[in-house]
């Protein structure tokens, strides 16, 4: 059945113009506490922003409470770091809805596949490989390992995962694979992936592959 166009005039999600705005003037809905700094997704957004500068800007909302404050739906992590780099005031969209939960469950974070793509991109522009690691806070053999992320992986299971968040680890066990084998555990994964956490999801391919499930895989953001 086919989707009737909305009747309506479409809402917009954010306001046209763009405002730099004072850290003083934005209210954090959380604290970024000392534990979240010494995680490895902190550090690697500082690294990008002192290397490149801010990429995506915070997304605030104006306090209906009190005129000329806003409220921060997303950005606390690349705020509280532009603090500690001696900032004092950031460029920010400014969205139409002040509810966090509402703003954020709109959010497509990138999945593998699509970061895999945008390394490749970056490469073939003539991005060198350890100015890549460098803001992605990663070493530069990490990025050799999600250059080659698909190598050995058949089309098909590339076209089911390409918008899925599937470990790193999930990859190098599907190369083990033969075409109809990769492409019965990635069915199985898809299948299980409304209702399934990442780490289900490696256990999963464990189990199909006929590994044990016990071992530690490290991951980075």
């Amino acid at each position: 059945m086919a989707r009737k166009p909305p009747s309506g005039p479409v809402h917009m999600a954010f306001e046209a113009n763009s405002l730099r705005i004072a850290f003083t003037d934005i209210q954090p809905l959380r604290l970024v506490g000392p534990a979240v700094k010494k995680t490895p997704k902190y550090a690697q957004i500082a690294a990008s922003i002192k290397d490149v500068g801010i990429i995506e800007p915070p997304v605030v909302a104006r306090n209906r409470a009190e005129r000329g404050k806003y409220l921060l739906l997303d950005g606390h992590l690349r705020i509280e770091i532009l603090k500690e780099m001696g900032e004092s005031a950031v460029v920010c969209l400014i969205a139409t809805d002040d509810e966090a939960f509402t703003y954020n469950k709109r959010i497509n974070r990138i999945a593998i596949v699509q970061e895999h793509k945008m390394i490749l991109t970056a490469i073939e522009d003539g991005v060198p490989q350890e100015r890549i690691a460098s803001v992605l806070n990663v070493n530069v053999d990490y990025i050799r390992r999600k250059r080659a992320l698909l190598d050995g992986i058949c089309p098909e299971v590339v076209e089911m995962l390409q918008d899925k968040h599937v470990p790193i680890n999930t990859f190098a066990e599907l190369k083990k694979m033969r075409p109809v084998r990769q492409i019965e555990a990635a069915q199985l994964m898809v299948a299980i992936a409304v209702t399934q956490t990442q780490d289900s999801q490696e256990t999963c391919t464990m189990r199909v592959c006929g590994h044990g499930t016990d071992r530690q895989h490290h991951r980075l953001p």
